[in-house]
């Protein structure tokens, strides 16, 4: 593999680190959304990773600094509660804050991705 070959691994490597900073968050609003009931880090991870490796690309660790981030911007609360398998887990919900977010920001990601994709369209390889 030539030094060509490492360049462009590192370029697609900085896009992909740019292109998650948002889609992470937005899909941590989406999936707190849909469950219905508080959930602990590991189960939050657990459900991005079923619907494909390219939201948290394999990095569990990425994941916390988000959840405390939207806490931050009350777009998620959360507690503390007793673990019987290990230490106290730290559950998260969406509030009223986050539901308005995750409306707002599921558009601009969809206008966003409907642009981009006609842009690509019309540049075929």
């Amino acid at each position: 593999m030539g030094n060509g070959d490492d360049q462009g691994e590192v370029q697609l490597r900085k896009f992909q680190k740019e292109l998650s900073a948002g889609t992470v968050s937005l899909a941590l609003l989406a999936v707190l959304a849909s469950s219905g009931e508080p959930m602990y880090g590991y189960q939050i991870a657990k459900t991005l990773e079923r619907f494909g490796e390219g939201v948290l690309s394999g990095k569990q660790s990425a994941l916390y600094p988000v959840l405390r981030n939207l806490q931050a911007a009350n777009l998620l609360d959360s507690f503390v509660e007793p673990s019987d398998a290990g230490p106290p887990r730290r559950y998260y919900r969406i509030t009223g804050a986050g539901r308005k977010a995750l409306h707002d920001w599921a558009a601009a990601w969809r206008a966003t991705r409907d642009s981009v994709d006609a842009v690509l369209e019309g540049h075929r390889e």
